[in-house]
């Protein structure tokens, strides 16, 4: 089109062509020019608006207020056939004189419903308990929601308009999904650790532009902290429970493990365990293998205020030194060739906020010495191939039958390791020195095993005073064992003195042990009471040991039993 063309259009021909409708009246307020647009938001297409006043196709009108006072009016929003509509008003002049006004009308409807559906849709996404994070193109920071910022601690003012490297500089996120999301162009999730506090999982989406690029990546974050925990405390338990009970166990809490005394030098124990184990201080054990070291670890950590929290039992010198490392530290996943691939929690961190008892602790390698010095003066351990420090609250209690100053002296324990156990020193001595226990715990085994098993079973006065004067080699221990032994393979009800052990009878306090012909002459005698329990008749007895009726006889008198009273 030429030039001159153009000058040729009149005003009323370029109005026409406007998307947005206008209107202009006069100084009285009477229609001049009406585009197409405005026709059909006033519904004026039939042509009879040409000299009408503008308040006949629309009362409520302010454009007269604007001839009036010449001041515009503009954004202002009004409903012309059903439709939403922003007006911006004018006054027109003509050489200085105001002459009329001129009405521009823009159809909105669409944008307010599109503004209303995004306000709709901001209210959802702040509602979000999920945190969402959406970054552009370039991977920089447009939006944040409430939830993210909750989750995070961060502001939202913090991180719009930043780049996510940026943030990554400044210690706001270990990681970006967004840029891997913008790098691989497709879904990613990832675990992130928020500020170094939360443990966080991402999940990345691309949105794409009619191009097929990248144009944002919309990234929801759901905090993982509190489920971890949970997962760690799970897994904790799990252990707990799992602990092989040949290097270590858990604390079972039963009548087993009464505290039973009558001595005076036990009675100062319970007296001393009572006083120390409200505090966290360690506790060293000493004493020989059998004394009741364990018990007596069991009453410190149940009279303390620890007794809801986990007590953990390693034996020093039952599991492998290769192996006691990882057991008492734990490590992360690919540590060492044959790890789990899962890693996996160390005893000392299962037992946080318990107590830790270290049997045979005399019986631990150096090495492993200075670490457990690490963990009493810092309070702390670190898994192996692990990176972090874990914090740990733990109360050591030590137990030991060999003598830990001699092996300081000798280098093989650490001194500085020996004073930390050593804050509380408790000797348990032998249950020879103690021989007015050797009664109640007799009488406490007997009737715990009788229960356990079942059983309707009675000691003799004899048996009883067998047991008792004799002198406990293996302590506790041996005393316990021998009589769960005799509740299980003794068949008569009353358990007599020749049910006992051999070696019971050959070691008396005051006298020198059996002869080898001795031990063979006691061990027939308690064949032949076995066998005449079973057979009152002699001679039946007698036929099923396979010897006369007359030597069986004579074999009675010899021991100075009477064989007129088969019942022996």
């Amino acid at each position: 089109m030429k030039a001159n063309s153009i000058n040729s259009l009149t005003w009323e021909n370029i109005f026409s062509c406007m998307h947005n409708g206008v209107v202009v009246v006069d100084r009285k307020g009477n229609i001049v020019v009406m585009n197409a647009t405005a026709k059909k938001l006033l519904q004026a297409e039939n042509g009879n608006w040409e000299g009408k006043h503008i308040q006949e196709l629309v009362p409520h009108t302010k454009i007269l207020e604007v001839v009036e006072s010449g001041d515009r009016s503009i954004g202002q929003k009004m409903i012309l056939a059903d439709r939403q509509c922003m007006v911006n008003r004018t006054p027109l002049y003509q050489n200085s004189k105001r002459i009329g006004a001129i009405s521009v009308i823009q159809d909105i409807t669409e944008i307010e419903q599109y503004r209303s559906l995004l306000t709709q849709l901001e209210a959802i996404i702040e509602f979000s308990t999920d945190g969402l994070y959406v970054v552009d193109q370039e991977g920089i920071t447009i939006y944040v929601n409430s939830a993210y910022e909750e989750i995070t601690g961060f502001e939202r003012t913090e991180l719009v308009g930043r780049h996510m490297r940026d943030l990554m500089t400044n210690g706001y996120i270990d990681q970006s999904v967004s840029l891997l999301v913008l790098e691989k162009k497709k879904q990613i999730s990832i675990m992130q650790k928020i500020g170094g506090k939360k443990d966080v999982i991402v999940t990345g989406n691309p949105v794409f532009n009619d191009q097929g690029d990248v144009e944002l990546v919309v990234t929801s974050v759901r905090d993982i902290t509190q489920l971890n925990k949970l997962r760690k405390e799970l897994e904790k338990a799990k252990s707990i429970s799992e602990i092989n009970q040949n290097r270590f166990s858990a604390h079972v809490n039963g009548s087993e493990q009464m505290f039973i005394c009558n001595s005076k030098k036990m009675k100062n124990i319970y007296e001393k365990v009572k006083q120390v184990a409200p505090f966290p201080t360690s506790v060293l054990l000493t004493g020989p293998s059998g004394t009741g070291k364990e018990v007596i670890a069991n009453f410190i950590h149940h009279h303390s205020q620890r007794k809801q929290k986990p007590f953990i039992k390693v034996n020093c010198g039952a599991i492998p030194e290769h192996l006691l490392e990882s057991e008492l530290f734990g490590y992360e996943k690919g540590a060492f060739t044959g790890a789990n691939k899962e890693g996996k929690i160390g005893l000392l961190e299962l037992a946080d906020g318990g107590t830790v008892m270290l049997d045979e602790v005399g019986e631990m390698p150096l090495s492993l010495q200075v670490k457990l010095l690490r963990v009493l003066q810092e309070k702390q351990i670190q898994r192996i191939g692990g990176r972090e420090p874990i914090k740990l609250d733990i109360r050591f209690i030590s137990a030991t039958n060999k003598d830990l100053k001699q092996l300081v002296s000798e280098g093989k324990f650490r001194e500085d390791l020996y004073y930390r156990l050593h804050v509380v020193e408790i000797t348990v001595p032998p249950l020879s020195e103690r021989q007015e226990d050797i009664s109640p715990l007799i009488d406490h085994f007997f009737s715990y095993f009788c229960k356990l098993y079942h059983v309707d079973k009675t000691l003799s006065k004899e048996t009883k005073k067998a047991l008792t004067s004799y002198h406990w080699p293996g302590n506790v221990r041996e005393l316990k064992n021998l009589i769960e032994s005799m509740i299980v393979s003794v068949p008569s009800q009353l358990i007599e003195p020749h049910h006992l052990p051999l070696h019971i009878h050959d070691q008396k306090d005051g006298e020198e042990a059996l002869t080898l012909k001795q031990r063979v002459e006691k061990f027939e005698q308690r064949i032949v009471k076995d066998v005449i329990k079973k057979h009152p008749s002699l001679r039946i007895a007698a036929k099923e040991l396979g010897i006369d009726h007359s030597t069986l006889v004579k074999k009675l008198k010899r021991w100075g039993l009477d064989p007129k009273k088969a019942n022996i």
